[in-house]
């Protein structure tokens, strides 16, 4: 029994460690893979967050593409190549304007010399505004 706790625990560690893992093949950093934006209500209106690659290479690198996994995310990014040192930064915005209901929404950032996608997160929980009293 005390086996199989052990071997769970290290799979459930080893998760999260991936989750926050920044370097990418020693070519490129990001300062997180995961942004929470928390609970939030229902008419916030348009959430934004952004996330900043840094070249860690000693080649020019570009951001290929980056997809949203749905029609609700939106995204921009760098789209000049970036020197050894320089930081490019990709832009989301979530319409959130659906809810309520807790959202995780990927983007799938394609980098040049990268061989697997980079996935990055938005997560939160839209909660529906609060009835307000005449």
């Amino acid at each position: 029994m005390k086996k199989i706790a052990l071997a769970v625990a290290i799979i459930v560690l080893s998760s999260f460690q991936a989750l926050a893992q920044a370097d990418f093949a020693d070519v490129a950093k990001l300062d997180r893979t995961v942004y929470d934006f928390g609970t939030v209500s229902l008419d916030a209106g348009m959430l934004k967050c952004e996330f900043n690659l840094t070249n860690i290479s000693d080649k020019p690198l570009t951001i290929l593409a980056v997809i949203s996994s749905c029609g609700c995310t939106g995204v921009e990014w760098t789209r000049t190549a970036l020197a050894p040192g320089e930081t490019g930064v990709i832009k989301a915005h979530y319409n959130n304007d659906e809810g309520p209901y807790p959202f995780d929404k990927t983007l799938t950032v394609y980098v040049e010399g990268v061989k697997k996608p980079v996935i990055l997160h938005l997560r939160g929980e839209v909660k529906s505004p609060k009835s307000r009293r005449k």
